[in-house]
């Protein structure tokens, strides 16, 4: 389906990835060469929600590089990845949603009454291109700001996708992730909760749950960035940070909670079957179990969520040594037999990813009773992501950021 190219710019994303962590310059030019050849129409693609995922992945990581020294590059490759991430920030800001209460969101591929808590990764591709000095341009030539965008999106994705244990439902808990909200497009009133891949919308779609760690995780990093006039017409810096405080903490403390002792999640939290394999949070993960699938996945994004967010807490903190340990604990699972393959005929880094188990897309190896085995573009990438950050912090190197293409 053409919705899963959403997956495209991970593919060269990696070779950049591969290339900072080894130094290997036959990674770079694949990258270079892929991105200018296949990435053009990610940039303009005005039907997805994916923006911040392919985009940065690529050319961002390409500009970060050379900010950083690490590659030579023209001024031509220079403007050329600051013009692809201004325009991607801008097409990606266009889906937009208004909201009852006068804020809005950037709607997901479902259409325009869709909030989906993926897509909180997606503003940092607005959050770059504000600061590259872009705006989205409406009729009238009237601008349209992406800081403003960004920060409404975030904000709303707290306040919808994210359950704190305040009792807006009969199961409210603190952390509990929904993978959509739904609203009624004629008033933008939020009608309910609802899921595409998980379960249910009562229940934790694991990889949406990581998605908005790494995504509260990072957007803190960059807030400390910016001066406080940036968010004088937004409410100010510090109630916007303390939003995504609250989200992090609480989606976070959620993974820590409910995954197995050796920091690997199963792909639901809600997951029908998932009684059946005992005390399974106590115990550790098993991803040739008869009943429930893991998700590998998650838990590579997730456990960058949390090592950003316990190393911007301080790991002086008993908080930031909390979740920064949990980090790595799920990087040590998953940098080893059975999730890191081993097999020189497969194509993949990491096993026992899921993409949609109630569509019943990933393969079921003979012999077995649930998905597993296989690897997918997203994992591959972010279990590279995660260990060239700590590969960095323990070298020494400058900082892994998203905005270090600034």
């Amino acid at each position: 389906m053409g919705w899963t190219e959403w997956t495209e710019g991970f593919v060269y994303g990696s070779y950049f990835l591969q290339f900072d962590a080894t130094g290997d310059d036959k990674f770079l030019e694949i990258g270079k060469k892929h991105t200018v050849g296949r990435m053009a129409s990610h940039v303009s693609h005005i039907g997805v929600h994916d923006h911040g995922f392919n985009n940065l992945s690529c050319y961002g990581n390409w500009l970060r590089m050379i900010r950083e020294g690490k590659i030579e590059g023209t001024k031509g490759d220079i403007d050329f990845c600051e013009l692809a991430l201004k325009v991607s920030g801008a097409v990606q800001a266009s889906r937009w949603s208004k909201t009852h209460e006068g804020g809005g969101y950037i709607y997901s591929f479902n259409g325009p009454h869709s909030l989906f808590v993926d897509t909180i990764r997606s503003c940092r591709i607005l959050m770059v291109a504000h600061f590259l000095g872009h705006s989205l341009m409406g009729e009238n030539d009237s601008p349209v700001s992406l800081l403003q965008r960004a920060v409404q999106h975030i904000t709303s994705t707290a306040k919808y996708n994210i359950f704190y244990g305040e009792g807006r439902d009969s199961y409210d808990e603190w952390g509990r992730t929904a993978h959509e909200a739904v609203f009624n497009t004629n008033d933008g009133r939020f009608r309910c909760p609802n899921a595409q891949q998980g379960f249910s919308g009562l229940t934790t779609w694991t990889r949406g749950l990581s998605w908005a760690m790494v995504g509260f995780s990072e957007e803190l990093e960059f807030i400390e960035t910016l001066e406080d006039k940036s968010f004088a017409d937004l409410g100010g810096k510090e109630a916007f940070k303390q939003i995504c405080l609250k989200g992090a903490k609480a989606t976070c403390d959620w993974f820590i909670k409910n995954t197995a002792t050796d920091g690997i999640t199963y792909w639901d939290g809600g997951a029908p079957n998932l009684h059946r394999l005992g005390d399974w949070r106590n115990e550790i993960s098993n991803p040739f179990n008869g009943w429930e699938p893991i998700d590998s996945t998650a838990a590579a994004i997730g456990a960058q969520g949390l090592l950003r967010f316990g190393r911007y807490l301080g790991l002086d903190s008993e908080d930031g040594q909390k979740y920064w340990q949990a980090g790595l604990t799920s990087m040590q699972s998953l940098l080893t037999t059975p999730y890191l393959s081993e097999d020189e005929n497969h194509q993949g880094l990491l096993l026992h990813s899921i993409y949609h188990q109630p569509n019943g897309w990933d393969n079921i190896p003979e012999g077995q009773k649930i998905a597993c085995c296989e690897s997918s573009l997203w994992g591959d990438y972010h279990i590279r992501e995660a260990a060239l950050y700590l590969q960095r912090i323990i070298n020494d190197e400058p900082y892994y950021t998203f905005f270090g293409c600034l």
